[in-house]
């Protein structure tokens, strides 16, 4: 009997995503969530037009209402929806280009319909094109309030978020986590009629004021997120300070010694800075400091000496960089510096051989090694330091949260290592006192003697040959140039072509100097091999993605060509021109760019040939990117200010920080208490991702 084939079961059906999971999915979860879910944009529905008043009006968005007098699909020039809808002054068709069956159900003749869109008037007279509407009975009332339109997810209408929104608001504790004296001091409104009037604004409100959130509602909004940033990261600033430390006070013979060894006198503005560290790596809590200085300033030095200082009280120090080019540049100076003084410097990469990562894992463990610079390799498990007291952490933006704290654990027992973060993108004020508001900030605010000014030049890509040739006369002169890649992010691979070619091309055109290419495959031995040329003058023209963006220092290169530059964001520009005028040489940068140019990529290049002023580029580039760009991954998890704005409410951020130093300050039970309360409100279980 021949066998019958069974026929496979049905694969069971996916359950339809909840309302709750939708929202969720937004991080909706709770009623305080979704009370501060705010509108992004509001329309006005609380008038309705006659058909002839809003055709008169034409090109305004008007609210028209009507009865559906005729109900088409059409197919030329493509299938689309007309339905006509009328009124006592006349009618007007409402188009649809995408469209449901239910849609022409829906809409059929004889409905009353209430449309609102933009009035235009094409070939077969006023239309309205894809026009928000709903299905109304006559005399069906209308909003006494402007309707908010939120942000949305995947399957989740404004009719279901406004919905649940008005239900948390039922719900919802609103009692005022702000002291009186600070709503009086301020002139802030309540919480709960601040919120109520950003969900369900009157009709007579300023509108403008609502979108350009400049009203007195989003105000008190804004200073609440600011207040709950500022609360949790000075709070986490306490908690390390109650956490113990090495106190690293000895400025002993080392760094006496290597004061006095080095061939340059260091600048105020290093001497400075190099006090504050000093002073703070002899406490007992551990310092948690950032340094931020210009391309040039000379960070560097001010981190060798703060690790002298730490091998001076009896500890080692360590230093991570990004990138091994970066690192490399770091151990070669460094090491050249401290060596001859007697100190044994490792180096740790994950491109060591086997049998001389065991041997840097055997010095660093014993204690031999008094200072280990690499890259994220000196955070892996199997690196057990002796007795580490302070740690460096250069380009700290470069680094995700999770490494900088492997790092900072690597300290003995209850003692935490001193943390010195390093960075040459510098940050605007206000976002380092937003976002950084744990850390104690130096600055290097001048650059060494002798350094002369980049000169910048933005050139069209239909110039090429002219650029080619300014290469050459510089090499003749005796100096070196570097010939930067486009960034070309979607494709490592297309990068590297793109790399190659333009060294071939480089070469082929320049046969009388010698051309050389680094870029991220080459093995570290390669690189280091035609770095060194470079170094020593052996290559004219080194052609480069951005591996040297940053670290790379020969001051005899006073040319730097940078292509498709309007790919690049304005640190990188700044980052990468700071590659040359490191000598005394006159220098000059050309940014050659691919014709049209949008407006962004414009007034980056604008900036550039303007300034060389890191701060003022930093200003500029928070204007344009916003915060992402300097924050790198320190904000993991965490998303951005959603209320507040940088650029416009920097003195709603000094009002914070002001307020939340008092709360923290004044230890009393009711500040406690305001403070746990208002943290819980706006952070929630988020507080954590702020403590890093």
């Amino acid at each position: 009997m021949p066998e019958t084939k069974q026929k496979k079961p049905a694969a069971p059906k996916k359950p339809a995503a909840t309302a709750e999971s939708k929202l969720a999915k937004l991080g909706l979860r709770t009623d305080m969530d979704l009370v501060l879910h705010l509108p992004m944009r509001y329309e006005d529905e609380t008038e309705v037009l006659t058909i002839r008043e809003a055709c008169m009006r034409g090109g305004e968005v008007s609210q028209v209402e009507g009865v559906v007098t005729s109900n088409e699909i059409a197919y030329k020039p493509r299938r689309q929806l007309l339905v006509h809808i009328a009124d006592e002054t006349g009618d007007i068709q409402l188009r649809f280009m995408n469209f449901y069956g239910s849609q022409v159900k829906q809409l059929a003749e004889g409905t009353r319909v209430r449309a609102r869109g933009e009035v235009r008037h094409g070939f077969f007279g006023a239309e309205m094109v894809h026009p928000a509407y709903k299905i109304v009975n006559e005399g069906a009332p209308l909003p006494t309030s402007l309707t908010p339109v939120y942000p949305s997810g995947e399957g989740l209408s404004q009719l279901v978020l406004r919905r649940a929104i008005a239900d948390a608001m039922k719900r919802v504790d609103w009692t005022d986590t702000l002291p009186p004296e600070v709503l009086k001091t301020m002139r802030l409104h309540p919480l709960e009629t601040a919120v109520r009037t950003l969900h369900y604004p009157p009709p007579q409100i300023d509108e403008n004021a609502l979108i350009d959130r400049t009203h007195p509602a989003w105000t008190r909004v804004k200073f609440d997120e600011l207040l709950a940033q500022q609360l949790s990261l000075k709070r986490a600033q306490r908690a390390r300070r109650a956490k113990g430390a090495a106190k690293l006070g000895k400025v002993g013979t080392l760094s006496s010694a290597f004061e006095a060894s080095l061939p340059f006198k260091l600048t105020k503005a290093q001497q400075r800075v190099l006090k504050e560290i000093r002073e703070d790596i002899k406490q007992p809590y551990p310092m948690q400091r950032l340094l931020q200085g210009d391309v040039g300033s000379g960070k560097t030095i001010v981190a060798a000496l703060s690790a002298a200082q730490a091998i001076d009280s009896g500890y080692q120090a360590a230093l991570m960089a990004p990138t091994e080019i970066l690192a490399d540049q770091h151990f070669r100076k460094i090491a050249a510096w401290l060596e001859p003084l007697g100190v044994k410097v490792a180096w740790l990469t994950g491109s060591l051989k086997k049998k001389e990562k065991e041997a840097a894992y055997a010095l660093v463990e014993s204690g031999a090694a008094q200072l280990v610079i690499g890259t994220h390799a000196i955070i892996q498990d199997t690196v057990q330091f002796a007795k580490l007291g302070l740690v460096i952490v250069d380009e700290q933006h470069r680094f995700g949260v999770g490494q900088r704290l492997t790092l900072r654990n690597k300290g003995n027992g209850d003692n935490v290592p001193h943390q010195l973060m390093m960075s040459a993108t510098p940050i605007p004020r206000t976002l380092a006192m937003t976002y950084y508001a744990d850390l104690e900030v130096s600055v290097i605010d001048e650059l060494p003697p002798g350094r002369t000014p980049i000169v910048t030049a933005v050139v069209d890509q239909n110039r090429r040959d002219e650029v080619i040739a300014r290469v050459h006369a510089a090499a003749l002169e005796g100096r070196q140039a570097y010939w930067v890649c486009p960034l070309i992010e979607e494709s490592e691979a297309l990068q590297l072509q793109t790399a190659t070619e333009t060294y071939e091309t480089l070469a082929a055109a320049l046969p009388d100097l010698r051309v050389g290419l680094v870029h991220g495959r080459l093995k570290p031995a390669e690189k280091a091999e035609v770095m060194d040329a470079f170094a020593a003058g052996d290559i004219h023209v080194l052609v480069a993605t951005t591996v040297i963006e940053v670290g790379v220092d020969v001051p005899n290169s006073s040319l730097m060509v940078i292509e498709h530059a309007e790919r690049f964001g304005l640190s990188q520009l700044h980052q990468l021109r700071g590659r040359v005028g490191r000598g005394s040489a006159a220098s000059v940068c050309l940014l050659l760019y691919q014709s049209p140019l949008g407006p962004v990529a414009k007034q980056r290049l604008m900036t550039m040939r303007e300034t060389t002023d890191g701060f003022e580029i930093a200003r500029r580039d928070l204007e344009i990117r916003g915060p992402g760009e300097f924050l790198g991954s320190r904000q993991s998890g965490q998303a951005m200010l959603r209320f507040a704005d940088l650029e416009t409410d920097g003195w709603l951020v000094d009002q914070a920080r002001d307020v939340a130093h008092a709360l923290l300050h004044e230890a009393t039970p009711a500040n406690k208490a305001t403070v746990e309360a208002h943290l819980e409100r706006w952070l929630g279980g988020r507080e954590e991702f702020l403590k890093v």
